[in-house]
């Protein structure tokens, strides 16, 4: 397979990773309708960066350690269902007072990057289908899409094995952290009422999902 096929597939994977809502995409969306493209695109390069350490990490074989440790796994999910519930505080100030909310300096990058630091399934992913990507096999890329992903199945197999295919991973994310926020910010110009319709749905994910991981980490005492 051609380099240029792996790396447009593993552009896709990237963007199949990316764009799901979750917590990352909710401080996302929150950084950008209330204080501009710049801070959503901050927010979501806080968490590529994780994303870039964690790899790193796992292969050098320290993310396995996490992986091994139901104590450290459990302290994680604690650690990250608690910032996610008080980042979820945040969003819902945000919403009630968001012409105010405006004129402060975001803190997106950092707020994206220690969420990223907290979730375990983001340790896993890197501990296992992240490094995957570097053993010679294949990747079916758009059954990770959400929703459409087992009707698309086997129709955009590319090879692993190939640093190539970590390169296009990562453009995809950065093609998603330059647009997601765009888009919003493109919404809030045309529709004044979007920034606080955003933010409190941001923060509905954020508390939903700090939630789950507390319940995760009580499932595992």
């Amino acid at each position: 397979m051609s380099l240029a096929a792996t790396l447009v597939g593993g552009m896709v994977f990237g963007l199949a990773l990316a764009a799901p809502p979750g917590p990352m995409n909710a401080v996302i969306a929150t950084e950008s309708v209330l204080r501009g493209w710049g801070a959503g695109f901050r927010a979501g390069l806080g968490a590529m960066v994780a994303d870039v350490c964690f790899f790193l990490l796992a292969l050098v074989g320290l993310v396995a350690f996490v992986q091994r440790s139901p104590d450290v796994r459990t302290a994680l999910f604690v650690a990250g269902g608690l910032l996610m519930i008080y980042f979820a505080y945040g969003a819902v100030a945000s919403a009630r007072s968001f012409v105010d909310e405006e004129l402060e300096e975001g803190k997106g990058f950092r707020k994206a990057f220690v969420l990223a630091l907290t979730n375990p399934f983001q340790i896993v992913f890197w501990l296992t289908v992240g490094v995957g990507l570097l053993e010679p096999g294949q990747l079916d890329v758009l059954a990770a899409l959400p929703v459409v992903g087992q009707s698309l199945a086997g129709r955009a197999v590319v090879q692993t094995g190939e640093p190539a295919i970590i390169v296009g991973l990562f453009a995809g994310v950065v093609l998603w952290i330059l647009g997601f926020p765009a888009a919003l910010v493109s919404a809030r110009r045309r529709v004044d009422s979007v920034a606080p319709v955003v933010a409190w749905l941001s923060a509905a994910v954020l508390a939903g999902s700090g939630l789950l991981f507390l319940a995760e980490a009580a499932s595992r005492l």
